[in-house]
């Protein structure tokens, strides 16, 4: 990590702030970055110097149910980190990959009671989205993914129609300048035409099962199904 480039925290929770502007802005040299793990809810970091690094490549978004954080990716670097607030207890918001559907400076839920729904993000059609909202320290939505209206205000501006958005349920250990990696590719093989002399060796740990060995697939990924090449016999 270079030396010299800022971190900006910007506060955007009023309980949080002095009488003044809605928003506070500080900085500090990249020797001072505050933890990600002490941001107070409605707070947000942005990293400048890796933003504009990766100025036009995708941008995807990772959120951690139990770390109630936000990781904003572009081009596999960390650019951005903010609070939420997800779905509570029997709304829980729900985990998987998603993509951005659709887009609205300013929507009002279907669901319930109008409600306003600024810098609307929809993940899902039957209400799942990311937009600005209050965020009390903990899960509190009906289901959607709250924002500090600053930073839905932000993330709004540099998100596209079918992007990226990632929900888990583990904790994310990240820090601006380490790319972030795609998970190994899964295996996954289709046994049902595997059967017969011609499949009948199993390289993995043990004895090979006493019949049918290509008939089956369990455990691991080790266990592979191989043909014996023809005359090898």
């Amino acid at each position: 990590m270079r030396t010299g480039f800022l971190a900006v925290i910007l506060l955007t929770s009023a309980t949080l702030l002095p009488a003044g502007p809605a928003a506070a802005q500080s900085s500090a040299t990249d020797t001072m970055l505050p933890s990600i793990d002490a941001l107070k809810p409605g707070e947000f970091l942005w990293y400048p110097h890796y933003e504009r690094a990766s100025i036009g490549a995708p941008v995807k978004l990772v959120i951690s149910i139990p770390q109630q954080l936000l990781f904003t990716y572009r081009g596999g670097q960390l650019i951005a980190v903010s609070t939420v607030s997800t779905g509570s207890e029997g709304r829980d918001t729900p985990t998987g990959d998603f993509t951005i559907l659709q887009k609205k400076t300013f929507h009002r839920s279907n669901l319930y009671s109008n409600a306003p729904m600024p810098y609307m993000q929809r993940l899902t059609w039957d209400g799942i989205a990311l937009h600005a909202g209050h965020l009390p320290g903990y899960p509190a939505s009906h289901g959607c993914i709250r924002l500090p209206k600053e930073f839905a205000r932000q993330l709004y501006g540099i998100t596209a129609m079918g992007g990226q958005v990632s929900v888990v349920d583990e904790y994310i250990f990240d820090t601006p300048g380490r790319e972030l990696t795609d998970p190994a590719p899964v295996l996954v093989a289709d046994t049902s035409r595997l059967g017969g002399d011609a499949f009948d060796m199993v390289t993995m740990d043990g004895p090979p099962p006493a019949s049918q060995p290509a008939s089956w697939v369990g455990g691991p990924a080790r266990e592979l199904v191989q043909p014996i090449p023809p005359g090898s016999r």
